[in-house]
């Protein structure tokens, strides 16, 4: 629910479209829309530490390091690409970090007032 009020805020406020993709390989589904065609988007990477990672059977790393490594293959597409990106990092507590994020969103979405001289 935070990510997709943090994607509706973006979208009232800018007026453009808006999309989510949640998890890894997020862009091997939408590829053709996020690396093909026009190169007008602003594509937003929010990733976070994982609570506890898990060995993966037969392979020297973990998930953690897998999932890691894909959002970073995913960056490398969009930055090969020319698009533009924001990588936010979120670390430990993702739950604290978002809801802080969506609070920090709606605080520069709101419009501000300026108080001339007289």
């Amino acid at each position: 629910m935070a990510l997709q009020s943090l994607r509706q805020s973006l979208r009232e406020a800018s007026h453009l479209a808006t999309t989510l993709g949640y998890g890894p390989r997020f862009l091997h589904s939408t590829g053709q829309l996020h690396k093909g065609g026009a190169n007008n988007g602003l594509f937003i990477q929010i990733t976070a530490d994982d609570a506890q990672d898990l060995p993966i059977p037969g392979e020297p790393y973990t998930f953690a390091v897998l999932k890691h490594a894909q959002a970073l293959g995913d960056l490398r597409s969009l930055a090969s690409k020319q698009r533009r990106f924001l990588r936010l990092h979120l670390g430990g507590d993702a739950g604290a970090q978002l809801a802080r994020l969506g609070r920090l969103v709606q605080d520069a979405l709101r419009p501000s007032v300026h108080a001339t001289a007289g």
